[in-house]
């Protein structure tokens, strides 16, 4: 199973769709909401929640969307990159509820050749995320260095690192 993209096999308007897709739990939320410290009652506290929100019921913390959704996107995107540079823009367009299950794809819009090395280049991409229902709840677009097929080639190939099995 192919892990990440050399810079080679991107192509501009190429989307790819994110599998599987994921449903959100309850237990998903606190443990991000407690390891990241946000412990705002919207998200940890139902009677909060049902009492004073729109929404009557607790919202999922976006920031777990968007690092759903970029975890999504690691094995056809950045799964060989050499670095995330850049998270340009991202927006939470529709609350996510517990029990949702969220599917992302992503757009690759451009790519550009590193002008100081010859080995990789940039490549600029959009993710989309959407519920269960196809609504879509959270867009963001980054830019991640991403090596040429030479870069690997020298470094172990396709799976560097992996050691040869003694018997």
């Amino acid at each position: 199973m192919q892990f990440g993209r050399y810079y080679e096999e991107f192509e501009v308007g190429a989307t790819y769709l994110h599998w599987p897709g994921k449903t959100v739990t309850e237990y998903d939320d606190h443990l991000f909401c407690l390891l990241t410290m946000n412990h705002h009652p919207l998200h940890m506290d139902i009677n909060y929640a049902e009492k004073t929100s729109d929404f009557k019921r607790n919202v999922v913390v976006g920031n777990y969307i968007y690092s759903l959704l970029l975890g999504m996107s690691v094995p056809d995107i950045s799964g060989k990159a050499l670095a995330n540079l850049e998270v340009e823009s991202l927006r939470h367009v529709a609350p996510t509820f517990h029990g949702d299950t969220i599917y992302g794809q992503t757009t690759v819009l451009d790519k550009t050749e590193s002008k100081s090395k010859d080995d990789r280049g940039v490549v600029y991409v959009e993710t989309k995320g959407c519920n269960q229902n196809g609504r879509l709840v959270c867009v963001f677009r980054r830019k991640v260095m991403v090596p040429k097929r030479s870069y690997g080639d020298t470094r172990g190939g396709e799976q560097p690192g992996r050691p040869e099995l003694v018997e």
